[in-house]
């Protein structure tokens, strides 16, 4: 599925412009058991393309991918990494909730 926007209401999960929030506001169904507060790792997803075009990944979110099932050098946390132009992330079809 591809998703395309120039800008977004905020809906309160993950920050704003996060691969959570596109998601969420473009009708994709991504699990956030944490409502986004970088507290589970329910919103892991895999970059596939374009790592350069999300914000770096900071310590918190570091330390909680350290918790993930699956975890790729290229795994972030959907509600941290904030887009910030073309992306492709895989989410897996599974996910833990810690």
């Amino acid at each position: 599925m591809t998703v395309e926007f120039e800008s977004l209401p905020y809906r309160g999960h993950g920050r704003p412009r996060s691969i959570l929030d596109v998601a969420l506001n473009s009708g994709v169904a991504l699990e956030h058991a944490c409502g986004g507060s970088c507290a589970c790792t329910t919103c892991h997803v895999i970059v596939h393309q374009g790592e350069a075009n999300l914000s770096p990944i900071e310590d918190d979110e570091a330390d909680r991918l350290d918790l993930a099932a699956g975890l790729t050098l290229h795994s972030r946390l959907a509600c941290q990494a904030v887009v910030n132009g073309d992306v492709t992330v895989e989410v897996p079809t599974w996910s833990r909730n810690y």
